[in-house]
């Protein structure tokens, strides 16, 4: 009996990921149909490239293991379930802003900016950690001008408002807003200390929705030659920042030409 269950344990998980998901049925047919041999090719073609991509529904965080991206690809919603039980039974601001943070991870922007804009009166008013959260759910939803004030509050606290993290977030709003110059001075001071690839990628996409296709393409070939020495477990997270301004410059280039 406990080989039986150990045998169809793998098959079953991956049956929830194809449903969770919303991927086509045939491989539901090839999982249950192939056994062992199915769940091979399912996780090769399908769970690996998302582990190493990190498209786990949402911004995906650093220090998450592997056991735990599995947790994530199987069931996206288990930490905001969690997170959600945890306010019914303790509803401190802490655990709200855990319910803010999984909401985030999935995309519901509107409903993590309402929790955090609740979460900061107060005490907490001034909460360096629920002013940066904010701030990016504000720009992740278009309101520029709000997310620059959370930004204001947040650089009059001191060091913790002077960071790559809030300068990056206050280049997007800007960039949101057409305000051109103060874009371009808060995407460079990001870059120069930034680690990673985000906001060089996101500067690159920038350039590109703005018609600086040159510099765009600089600043691509630049992206693609730090790639190259980024190291093989933080590679997934770096080619989806690559994509997206890959993807920039040809969408730039697509309507250029769509206008001639």
């Amino acid at each position: 009996m406990l080989y039986l269950i150990a045998s169809y344990l793998p098959v079953l998980v991956c049956g929830i990921h194809v449903v969770r998901t919303g991927r086509e049925y045939y491989w539901l047919w090839l999982l249950f149909i192939g056994g062992p041999v199915g769940v091979g090719i399912y996780f090769f073609a399908i769970l690996l490239p998302e582990l190493l991509q990190g498209r786990l529904g949402g911004r995906l965080r650093g220090g998450r293991g592997l056991g735990r991206r599995l947790l994530l690809l199987v069931d996206p919603q288990r930490e905001y379930r969690q997170a959600v039980a945890a306010v019914e039974e303790s509803p401190t601001v802490g655990n709200r802003m855990k319910v803010a943070e999984a909401a985030s991870e999935l995309g519901r922007w509107e409903e993590a900016e309402k929790i955090l804009r609740e979460c900061a009166v107060g005490h907490w008013a001034n909460d360096p950690v629920i002013l940066y959260e904010h701030a990016l759910c504000l720009v992740e939803l278009g309101k520029g001008t709000e997310a620059l004030s959370r930004i204001e509050s947040l650089k009059k606290i001191g060091g913790k408002g002077d960071t790559p993290q809030v300068n990056l977030v206050a280049a997007r709003a800007y960039a949101g807003l057409g305000q051109i110059p103060e874009a371009e001075g808060a995407f460079r001071s990001a870059m120069d200390r930034f680690a990673g690839l985000e906001a060089a990628a996101r500067y690159v996409t920038w350039l590109a929705q703005t018609g600086r296709k040159g510099e765009a393409e600089a600043g691509m070939a630049d992206l693609e030659r730090r790639y190259k020495k980024v190291p093989g477990p933080m590679r997934g997270e770096a080619r989806a920042w690559l994509g997206l301004a890959r993807d920039a410059i040809k969408a730039a280039d697509k309507a250029a030409k769509a206008a001639k």
